[in-house]
């Protein structure tokens, strides 16, 4: 089963085209990330999938039905979505508790408030206002509203934007739960780590259009040359190295790192280096592209972007 699905989809405002001719789908119970600098039009796609805008041209349709749907049937498939915003304009007055209890009355088939109170690690300020939790909490409790109808369908809009390293995690492993039990989910993230760890596919966007669609271990493929890792042991300075490998070293870390075409013949060169240097080469990496390194080619290359 499709639970997304894009055709051609194109959104104007006036004579700027935010999305030009965006197609993808994503199945059920799978996880799509979608990337893009600011601009690119990650927001406006995600907001025209969730019915707050109409497209200008092309169609959208979740769980099979157009999500600007009225009526009693647009209004039990919109009970089948979660949405979580990039902003949310709680009642901080309100507790944790009293929050979710106000969102569970407005689906079918809620989760027990206790029960979502304790997924998203919160039992303990279910008693507490809004207006005094953390950030990182606030964001929980923005997942948490977000999910308490058992959403089929989950829209998470820059999910984790300005949380510590470690709030992203507790948030990462809320998600993971979800999809565990079926929801599909469609994120937009600046975060590659995030995509890396969460996505099935990652769709990136580069000026309103798609430039890849894949798994995020097929975009590694493409991000370009291996890359040749090798930290210099205590003794010896980039300036015993042969010049050309000199230059990809990092002084603050110490660090040669030397994306190559040719990795034969780079890695001979090295080789004989250290065998005339008596060099050791203990903790030398020969390692494929990172996510980050394929994500910046493709935006940086993107015949949209030239």
């Amino acid at each position: 089963m499709i639970a997304i699905e894009v055709e051609h989809l194109v959104k104007r405002f006036g004579a700027f085209a935010a999305v030009e001719d965006v197609s993808f789908d994503v199945p059920a119970g799978q996880v799509a990330a979608v990337l893009g600098p600011n601009g690119a039009g990650k927001t406006t796609t995600i907001e025209v999938l969730e019915g707050f805008l109409a497209p200008s041209t092309g169609a959208v349709r979740v769980l099979g039905a157009d999500p600007r749907q009225g009526g009693r049937a647009g209004r039990a498939r919109k009970a089948r979505t979660g949405l979580v915003l990039q902003t949310t304009s709680l009642d901080m007055q309100l507790t944790v508790a009293e929050a979710v209890s106000l969102y569970a009355g407005l689906f079918p088939r809620p989760m027990a408030p206790a029960e979502l109170i304790e997924m998203i690690d919160l039992a303990g300020d279910a008693g507490t206002r809004i207006g005094a939790l953390s950030g990182g909490q606030r964001r929980r409790v923005d997942l948490g509203l977000g999910i308490i109808g058992r959403p089929e369908v989950l829209f998470l809009d820059e999910p984790t934007t300005g949380l510590d390293p470690e709030a992203r995690r507790e948030l990462w492993a809320v998600i993971q739960s979800l999809v565990a039990a079926g929801t599909t989910v469609l994120l937009t993230t600046h975060y590659i780590e995030e995509a890396q760890r969460l996505a099935d596919r990652v769709i990136v966007l580069a000026e309103g259009r798609v430039v890849a669609d894949a798994a995020p271990d097929q975009l590694r493929a493409r991000g370009g040359t291996p890359v040749i890792r090798y930290r210099l042991p205590p003794g010896v300075s980039a300036g015993d190295l042969p010049a050309d490998l000199a230059r990809r070293v990092d002084p603050q870390r110490r660090e040669l790192s030397l994306p190559s075409a040719d990795l034969t013949a780079d890695l001979e060169a090295l080789v004989a280096w250290a065998r005339r240097s008596r060099a050791d080469l203990t903790g030398l990496e020969v390692s494929p592209p990172s996510l980050e390194d394929a994500y910046l080619s493709l935006t940086s290359e993107s015949p949209c972007l030239n």
